[in-house]
């Protein structure tokens, strides 16, 4: 009988380069639920580095977990988190709206 090993999916594995985790994120953005754009957040944020984030931050590292998993992260916070990404969000208009 041959054993068969499963592991974990994590998307943080692949998001591998600037481009990628720009699409990722704006998919979700645009697509998703604000509770999936928080953990496609975290996930990219556990793709480059929680330490070099909160250092970029100034947020510790406990405290950028916490807000990662959070239900409803202060706006700030993540604004300010997506800043240390390299990232910036922008407003367009949304195609046929009136």
């Amino acid at each position: 009988m041959t054993k068969i090993t499963i592991s974990r999916f994590d998307v943080a594995e692949y998001l591998t380069d600037d481009a990628l985790i720009n699409a990722y994120l704006n998919e979700l953005l645009s697509e998703g639920t604000p509770q999936d754009f928080i953990h496609a957040l975290n996930d990219v944020a556990r793709a480059r580095g929680m330490n070099d984030l909160a250092q970029k931050t100034g947020i510790r590292r406990e405290s950028l977990y916490k807000t990662l998993q959070s239900e409803k992260p202060r706006f700030d916070t993540m604004l300010k988190i997506i800043d240390a990404m390299g990232l910036q969000v922008t407003l367009t208009p949304k195609p046929n709206h009136a």
